[in-house]
Formats: structure tokens, C-alpha cells, sequence
């Protein structure tokens, strides 16, 4: 049976993360959040808390988009790789991480551009999950502790972050529905329902195939 691979962008505070463990539940496979940083780590050799402390943050360099190709035929050995800054290596040791899981199994991948990294994978089911400001906004208030205010302001600023860092290393725009196979609001349908219309996009797409 082919392997099937389901990656979720998501807006801060829409649930993305809680909609990719429950589709990962409803079909018995994993779902790789955090846990792909540790992966990466163990491949790369770096210690998880540079990744953690570089975790989808936006960067300004420009040599990343002029070492990529040199780095593809290299490889970690290549000497662009090895002069490249921190972050770079840090994006391309979680873009083989990916890339090696979906190989070996079918599963759940939230966040990390893992939609470019599979760009070329014909069995990856690329979802985007958004809310309204005010249904994100209440719900880290409430999950967060935090005030409105608080919440809101957390919210635009890792908005920015995430956007900052997909444009850059995919070239592409995050949340545009053009860089998806699905957007779904999940502050009008709930978990469930995101869950249930990702499920019939799969099935519609393996029917396909057949």
C-alpha cells in the first residue's frame, strides 16, 4: 500500500497542531511536530536546542538561495554547506528529516515547509489551517492564560514569523490556497470537521489512483 503523507501549515492559535494528532489518531499513524527536531538533530549531529532555537525563525541572509543547488550535489560535505550560516543548516537538516520519514512512512507533519519539502511527493496531501483573528485570539487567551490584548499580539507577531520564514526558503506564500491542496477554516467547522473533509480528500485521491 502506498504511503501517504498529510502536511499542515497553520495559522497561530487555529488548532493545526491538534487537527494533524487527530487525523494522525484517526488513521494510526505518527504526527511529527517537535519531534521532528529531534530527528533532524539526530541526523545532523546538531544538539536539539539550536534547533529549538532556530524552530521556523525568518531569516535575512541571502546566501542560502545561492548555495542550495551546490549543497544538493554535495551534501553535508560540500563546502557551501559548510559555509553556510547556522539557520540554513539548521532548515536543511529538518528538509532531509522530512524527506527520509516520508520515505518510510506514511504520517502527519505540521509546520516546518514540510508541503516544499514533498513538493515533488505525488502521495502528500498539502493542508493549511485558518481561523479569524477573534476565534484565534480567544482560544490562546484561554489556552495561554493570557489576556486579549496579549493573545492578539502574540498571535500577529508569529503570524509574521511563520509567513517570514516559508516566503523565504520555499519561495511561495504562505496561506495563498495556490501553495495547498486544502484550506479549511477551523474556527467554523471545529476539529472533527477538518479532520473528516481531510480523510475525503484522501480517499478521493487513493480512489483515483486505483
Amino acid at each position: 500500500m502506498s504511503k501517504f503523507v498529510y502536511t499542515i501549515g497553520r495559522e497561530f492559535g487555529s488548532g493545526g497542531k491538534d487537527i494533524g494528532t487527530a487525523l494522525a489518531n484517526r488513521l494510526g499513524i505518527k504526527c511529527y511536530d517537535k519531534e521532528l527536531l529531534k530527528e533532524a538533530a539526530r541526523e545532523s549531529g546538531f544538539c536539539a536546542e539550536i534547533f529549538e532555537n532556530h524552530d521556523e525563525k525568518p531569516t535575512n541572509s541571502f546566501l542560502f538561495s545561492l548555495v542550495m543547488d551546490t549543497y544538493s550535489f554535495g551534501g553535508y560535505s560540500s563546502a557551501p554547506y559548510m559555509d553556510m550560516p547556522l539557520n540554513h543548516k539548521v532548515f536543511l537538516a529538518q528538509f532531509d528529516a522530512i524527506k527520509k520519514i516520508a520515505e518510510k512512512e506514511s504520517c502527519v507533519i505540521v509546520g516546518r515547509c514540510a508541503d516544499y519539502a514533498l513538493a515533488e511527493n505525488p502521495n502528500c496531501i498539502k493542508v493549511f489551517v485558518h481561523a479569524s483573528l477573534d476565534y484565534r485570539t480567544e482560544r490562546i487567551s484561554k489556552k495561554m492564560n493570557l489576556s486579549l490584548n496579549k493573545a492578539r499580539d502574540m498571535i500577529q507577531k508569529t503570524d509574521k514569523q511563520r509567513a517570514s520564514y516559508y516566503n523565504y526558503y520555499t519561495s511561495k506564500k504562505w496561506g495563498d490556497s495556490k501553495s495547498y491542496d486544502i484550506t479549511l477554516d477551523s474556527g467554523r467547522i471545529g476539529v472533527d470537521g477538518c479532520v473528516d473533509l481531510i480523510l475525503a480528500y484522501g480517499d478521493c485521491l487513493r480512489k483515483k489512483k486505483r
